[in-house]
């Protein structure tokens, strides 16, 4: 019985990645220092299929690294991507299937669409690419990812060149290309921080929709909260390359146990004139350099931090699937 139920969570997950790691060496251009940046430190999550798992957190946490080392754009110094069961590596049948199944949509879409090519010829490069049908069916399907994303008359969109579009017009041929091929995985990176609030939601309703319709499974990168809770149904909170908070968006988001969690909501700004006096529950301390920290690495920005911080606290799970990297109880 114990069988069965473990070989029925297998088939419901899609992608995992296991204690990924990435270091940069930056040497400096005025002297013979090195340093060490760890932009991604031991970082472990799942994603099942047809789920939105959101990896949250500052900029410079790691956010984007993880993304790039899923398509393998960029490589790992360790850790293992596995998808459908399969270990990605750097063999020309794994690099297929991974950029195959998942694809990215990135956070400015101008600087990830070519400025000289028409919307047809940006849409239908991934089905050349990978060698997906002729040119007649290749046209039907650019014609049917433009309408899947509200781009109408398609026969007229085609023949525009980006600069001919608005911002969210040039996010939803970004989103168009990724569907084209039809993934089983998105990686949205910041998706609709580049675009203008008021269409923002439109964007998400749209990506939801899709997710919906297709069961396509989304890694959605965010910096914002707000946005996170309302597409998302999992989170990772990520600090200085590693997680320290990850659960149901509910539960880590209307119940942070860590304090770095606590003080990103507290950011969120609320269109509310009360809030303009509201005091913050967390008050983050400023270091002068943030960068390798011995223990905890948010002991130093951290006003609950004891002694017992200066051992790097693991991510546990002591609530059902809600797991944080903390010793102290901020609740």
């Amino acid at each position: 019985m114990i069988y069965f139920l473990f070989l029925e969570y297998l088939l419901d997950e899609i992608l995992r990645i296991e204690h990924l790691k990435k270091y940069f060496v930056k040497k400096s251009v005025f002297s013979s220092e090195v340093s060490t940046l760890r932009a991604t430190d031991d970082v472990s999550f799942y994603l099942e299929k047809g789920e939105v798992f959101v990896l949250a957190g500052e900029s410079g946490s790691g956010k984007s690294t993880i993304a790039k080392m899923i398509l393998k754009s960029i490589e790992s110094d360790s850790g293992k991507i596995i998808f459908e069961g399969q270990e990605i590596k750097n063999d020309q049948k794994s690099l297929e299937k991974i950029r195959m199944n998942c694809q990215m949509i990135h956070q400015d879409p101008y600087d990830s669409i070519n400025p000289r090519m028409k919307i047809f010829d940006i849409i239908v490069e991934p089905l050349e690419i990978h060698k997906i049908g002729d040119s007649s069916s290749r046209k039907q399907r650019v014609l049917e990812v433009l309408r899947e994303v509200k781009l109408e008359p398609a026969e007229e969109v085609i023949k525009k060149y980006p600069h001919m579009l608005s911002g969210g017009q040039r996010q939803r041929v970004v989103l168009a290309r990724a569907l084209s091929i039809n993934p089983k995985v998105i990686l949205a990176d910041e998706p609709v921080s580049m675009l203008d609030v008021s269409i923002r939601a439109e964007m998400l309703e749209l990506m939801g929709e899709l997710q919906k319709k297709y069961g396509i499974s989304f890694i959605y990168i965010t910096h914002d909260l707000a946005t996170a809770r309302y597409f998302g149904q999992r989170i990772g909170i990520l600090y200085l390359g590693k997680i320290v908070e990850m659960g149901k968006i509910d539960d880590v988001l209307l119940s942070p146990k860590h304090p770095y969690t606590q003080a990103l909501i507290d950011a969120i700004s609320e269109p509310d004139p009360e809030n303009v006096n509201k005091e913050k529950k967390i008050r983050i301390n400023e270091p002068n350099e943030i960068s390798i920290f011995e223990g905890c690495r948010f002991r130093p920005r951290c006003p609950y931090a004891i002694d017992k911080c200066k051992v790097e606290p693991s991510l546990e799970s002591k609530n059902g699937d809600h797991a944080f990297a903390c010793y102290v109880d901020i609740t």
